[in-house]
C-alpha cells in the first residue's frame, strides 16, 4: 500500500472513530495527531507501505519521543492510540497481523488531583452569593448558578455548557447531562445549587436572551449558549481569592465534588455513576486523594506523627 494509501486508511479510521465509536471531536483529534506523529517517523525510516509496519517501528517511534523529553502520560496515551489503530487495521485487512498488540504502555506517574477542602469550597460559594447581592446583575446570578452546579454535580465543563432548559427536573432536583461518547446520565444537585439555578432562571436569563439563545440553560453576554472558555474564566476568578487555590479551574471542582462525596460516605459505584466514568479504576483515584488528605491531617495534628 502506498503512502497515499496510508492516508486513505487513516481517513477511514477517522470515520470509524466518529461514526462507529462515537468519540468526541477532541478525542478524534488526539488519535489523529498520534497517527500523524507515527507517519512522520515512518517516513524517516523509509516505510511507505502500511503492510510493512512492524513492532520495532512502533517501539522506535516511542523511544524517539522519550529521548526528546516526552512525558510518560503522553507516551502512554500514544501507545494506547496506536494499539487501537493496529487492532482495527488488522481486523479490516490492512495489515497481516496486529503488530501493536504487544506494544508496552509506558507506566505513567499518576498524580493525585488537586482538591478544595470543604471549608474552602463553602467560602468560594459564599463569596459568589455575596457578589450577587452586591452587583445584582444577570452575569453575577449566572456565574453563581454555574459554579454551584459544577461543584454540586461534579459535571464536566462541556456537560454544563450543553445543558438545555429541559434538562432540569425540578421535582426530583436533578440535571440530565450528555457525557463522553454521547452517554446520558442524571445527576442529583443540592438545595443551594437548585436555589441559585432558580434565581438565574427567574431573575436573569431572560435579560440575556437573543435570537441565538435557543433552549440553552446558560447564556453568554451576547445571548448565545455559554462557551467553555467563559466558564473556565468564571471558575478561575471564583477560586482566585482562596489562599492556596489561586490556579485551580473547573476540574478542581469536579475533583472536589468526588472527594467530598467519598469522604461523606458515598460508595465508589455511586460516585462513578455521578461522574460518568466508564471504568471504576478512574474513580478509585479519589480514594487515594482521601487517604492522602487523612495522612496530611494526621501529620499536622498528631504529636507523635
Amino acid at each position: 500500500m502506498s503512502s497515499e494509501g496510508f492516508a486513505s486508511v487513516v481517513a477511514t479510521f477517522e470515520q470509524h472513530l466518529r461514526s462507529e465509536r462515537n468519540l468526541a471531536a477532541h478525542s478524534v483529534r488526539a488519535y489523529l495527531g498520534d497517527l500523524e506523529s507515527l507517519t512522520a517517523h515512518l517516513d524517516l525510516l523509509g516505510i511507505q507501505d502500511i503492510s510493512d509496519l512492524e513492532l520495532s517501528h512502533l517501539r522506535s517511534w516511542l523511544a524517539n519521543m522519550q529521548v526528546k523529553g516526552g512525558a510518560r502520560t503522553s507516551l502512554s496515551r500514544r501507545a494506547v492510540s496506536i494499539r487501537l489503530f493496529t487492532k482495527w487495521a488488522h481486523k479490516k485487512g490492512f495489515i497481516a497481523s496486529d503488530v501493536g498488540a504487544s506494544l508496552a504502555t509506558p507506566k505513567a506517574h499518576r498524580t493525585l488531583p488537586e482538591v478544595l477542602d470543604v471549608a474552602s469550597a463553602t467560602l468560594a460559594m459564599d463569596a459568589l452569593a455575596t457578589r450577587v447581592g452586591e452587583e445584582e446583575t444577570p452575569i453575577a446570578l449566572r456565574d453563581c448558578a454555574m459554579v454551584e452546579i459544577l461543584y454540586a454535580s461534579g459535571a464536566r465543563v462541556a456537560e454544563l455548557c450543553g445543558l438545555d432548559l429541559s434538562d432540569i427536573d425540578y421535582a426530583r432536583q436533578t440535571i440530565r447531562v450528555l457525557g463522553k461518547g454521547n452517554k446520558e446520565r442524571t445527576i442529583p444537585i443540592g438545595n443551594p445549587a437548585m436555589r441559585a439555578l432558580k434565581e438565574w432562571l427567574k431573575d436573569a436569563r431572560e435579560s440575556l436572551v437573543a435570537k441565538d439563545s435557543g433552549n440553552a440553560l446558560f447564556l453568554g453576554a451576547r445571548g448565545r449558549r455559554i462557551d467553555q472558555r467563559t466558564v473556565r474564566t468564571v471558575v478561575y476568578n471564583a477560586l482566585s481569592a482562596l489562599e492556596g487555590f489561586e490556579r485551580m479551574g473547573p476540574h478542581a471542582l469536579r475533583h472536589s465534588a468526588a472527594t467530598h462525596l467519598l469522604e461523606g460516605g458515598a460508595d465508589l459505584r455511586t460516585v462513578q455513576e455521578i461522574l460518568g466514568h466508564a471504568s471504576l479504576a478512574t474513580t478509585q483515584i479519589y480514594t487515594h486523594v482521601s487517604t492522602a488528605r487523612l495522612q496530611s491531617a494526621f501529620n499536622q495534628a498528631h504529636p507523635r506523627a
